[in-house]
C-alpha cells in the first residue's frame, strides 16, 4: 500500500489486529526484512512495515534525509491508518528515526525497541567516516553496497549467511544514489537522543549484540545505565534479525506481551 505525502509515495504494509506494531528498516534495507516475522506477529498483532524515505518502494524528498523527517514520514502513514499509540521497533538507521518520532510524539508510544541501534550522536570520527562513504557511493555505489552489506555480519557468519547476504545485496542495489546519500548526510547530523532512555513514559528495549561491528558494545552498555531499559544481549553482529532471527522474535514478543 502507499501513501500519497509531499509529492511522493510512501509504501507501507499492513497486517493482522490487535495491538499495533511498527517496524522500520536499517540503511539499506526495507520492509522486506520483516517478512519472516510477520506471520507470527500478526496472529494478534497489528503489524504495519514502512519504507523509509529513499529505501524500498518509498521515494526521495531532497537531499537530506533528517531523522525528522523520516520520523514526520512515519507519523504520516499512522495518521492514515488511524493508529493512536503503538509499539515501534527500529533496526540500526531506523532506530534513529524511532528515537526522532519519540521526541516529538512520545503520548503515541507504548514501547520503543531500538535494534542494533543508539541513542548516541555521531562523534566527530563517525562523521568524518560518512563524509568518506559518501565519496565512496558517488564513486561506485554498487562496490559500496557490496563491501556493506556484508561488513555488517559478525565475520565468522559471512560464510553461514551467505545466501542470506547475496539476497540482501540485491535488494540494497535498488536503493537510489540519491537515498543512499540522503541517509548519510541525515545520520551524520543526527543529535544525541539518550536523555529519552532515562525518562519517558513508555517501555524501551535495547537489543545488542556483543559482536556487532559498527557499534561499540560498551558504549551501548553506557547508555542503559541508570536508564529505563531492558537490555537483550545476542552474541553475534549488526544483523540481528538474520543472525539471532529465532532470538529476536522471541524478545519482541515478550516484548510486546509483557507491556
Amino acid at each position: 500500500m502507499t501513501l500519497e505525502y509531499k509529492d511522493i509515495n510512501i509504501f507501507y504494509t499492513d497486517n493482522g489486529k490487535g495491538n499495533s506494531i511498527v517496524f522500520l528498516h536499517g540503511f539499506l534495507e526495507n520492509s522486506n526484512m520483516w517478512l519472516p516475522f510477520i506471520p507470527s506477529l500478526a496472529k494478534n498483532n497489528r503489524v504495519v512495515c514502512i519504507d523509509l524515505l529513499g529505501h524500498g518502494k518509498t521515494g526521495c524528498l531532497g537531499y537530506i534525509h533528517t531523522m525528522e523527517l523520516m520520523a514526520d514520514a512515519i507519523e504520516a502513514v499512522l495518521k492514515k491508518l488511524e493508529i493512536e499509540k503503538t509499539f515501534i521497533i527500529g533496526h540500526s538507521m531506523g532506530g534513529y528515526v524511532a528515537l526522532a518520532f519519540a521526541d516529538k510524539n512520545p503520548e503515541m508510544l507504548k514501547g520503543l525497541c531500538l535494534m542494533n541501534s543508539t541513542a548516541e550522536a555521531d562523534s566527530f570520527e563517525r562523521k568524518k567516516n560518512r563524509d568518506r562513504a559518501i565519496l565512496a557511493v558517488k564513486d561506485n555505489h554498487k562496490r559500496f553496497i557490496k563491501m556493506a552489506i556484508s561488513n555488517l555480519f559478525r565475520p565468522k557468519n559471512r560464510a553461514v549467511f551467505s545466501e542470506e547476504i547475496k539476497q540482501l545485496t540485491k535488494e540494497a542495489l535498488q536503493t537510489p544514489l540519491q537515498g543512499i546519500v540522503a541517509a548519510l548526510e541525515g545520520m551524520k547530523i543526527r543529535g544525541n537522543r539518550e536523555a529519552l532512555l532515562k525518562s519517558n513514559t513508555y517501555k524501551c528495549l535495547m537489543i545488542i549484540s556483543k559482536k556487532d561491528p559498527v557499534l561499540d558494545y560498551n558504549s551501548l552498555i553506557k547508555q542503559t545505565r541508570k536508564a529505563q531499559v531492558k537490555v537483550v544481549e545476542f552474541a553475534d553482529g549488526h544483523m540481528s534479525h538474520v543472525e539471532n532471527e529465532n532470538d529476536l522474535l522471541q524478545s519482541i514478543m515478550h516484548f510486546i506481551e509483557n507491556n
